[in-house]
């Protein structure tokens, strides 16, 4: 009962959204076609990247009309894939020799950060005191999941004997950690790493499942795969129970950001022809919604992914606008 309870509280929360309505704002780029957002903080700052040419962009930090090329690590590619409440970005770049590393944006300056001394890898998460999240390549040559607090690197592991990969998604205020994790059996699960300790938090009655976000009160989610592996769904984990949100019953949807109050965006599969496409989505009075159903008519945008929320219900992602890729940014009409 308690947990029940506690679950319809969450859609009680995303229900005062039930009726909102979007503005849509086509994010800049740095001359280049195309830009994508990835992440939204408090302030209204977005993290994400724009092209420069056609063949490369920058990590950029989005604000209002205002773009801030955060630039590379010598390369001519990087990503801005989270940013935290004082603008913080951290995501991974090209390097002059063409692989690429993980990076941490602070003060004006782009930075390497440190890595399990193997390259490769990406750093997908970062809380308010500055630590950080991602994955990297181990002796082994596989990618495991790391912590990154006061100057050092933690290993954080698999769920299996430590010769498979994990790779770490988001972290929290308290430094809970959410990602996928390889068992013994090869199967990829959702796990939540904290004190020291990474746990399963198993899935929708398929083989496998991952976790993309966790807010500070602990609610968490991904994608979890149904019974027989047929499809998969955004899930809500919360109070030690996975619950499917896919109210749609579509074949595929994955939950990509969830906000203090448990509203939760992501993608959604939607048929087209004999090909299945994605859009946007928000949970909207306990139901998933199409956030294109949600946008002025005949805007030109097609919204397929959502990947950031913040607490003023602001959304980010991408999708095309007049058949070019885009970020977004979706600004409630009451807002």
């Amino acid at each position: 009962m308690q947990k029940t309870l506690a679950f319809l509280c969450v859609l009680g929360l995303a229900s005062l959204a039930s009726a909102q309505t979007y503005t849509v704002t086509a994010l800049p780029t740095l001359g280049g076609p195309s830009s994508q957002a990835f992440a939204i903080n408090s302030a209204g700052q977005i993290s994400g990247f724009a092209s420069v040419t056609p063949s490369s962009a920058h990590a950029t930090i989005f604000k209002g009309t205002q773009t801030t090329d955060l630039g590379t690590l010598g390369g001519e590619y990087s990503e801005g894939l989270a940013i935290n409440a004082s603008g913080q970005v951290v995501g991974y770049s090209t390097l002059a020799s063409g692989f690429y590393a993980n990076f941490l944006y602070t003060g004006g300056k782009i930075t390497q950060l440190p890595d399990f001394g193997f390259g490769g890898g990406a750093a997908t998460g970062i809380n308010v005191s500055g630590q950080v999240t991602g994955w990297a390549s181990t002796s082994t040559a596989q990618e495991h999941a790391f912590l990154y607090s006061n100057g050092t690197v933690t290993d954080l592991g698999t769920l299996g004997n430590g010769n498979q990969a994990s790779s770490a998604s988001g972290i929290n205020t308290s430094g809970q950690i959410v990602g996928y994790a390889y068992n013994n059996a090869g199967n990829f699960l959702a796990f939540l790493w904290q004190n020291g300790v990474m746990t399963s938090l198993g899935t929708l009655g398929g083989d496998w499942s991952t976790a993309a976000a966790i807010n500070d009160a602990g609610q968490i989610t991904g994608t979890g795969y149904l019974h027989g592996n047929v499809g998969a769904h955004a899930f809500l984990f919360a109070n030690g129970k996975m619950t499917d949100i896919d109210t749609q019953h579509s074949q595929y949807s994955d939950g990509m950001a969830i906000n203090s109050a448990g509203v939760i965006v992501g993608q959604i599969s939607v048929k087209g022809g004999t090909t299945l496409n994605y859009h946007a989505f928000v949970i909207s009075g306990g139901k998933m919604v199409d956030l294109n159903t949600l946008i002025p008519a005949k805007s030109g945008w097609v919204l397929q992914t959502a990947t950031g929320i913040n607490d003023a219900g602001q959304i980010v992602g991408y999708g095309t606008f007049r058949k070019q890729l885009r970020g977004f940014l979706l600004t409630p009409a009451s807002h």
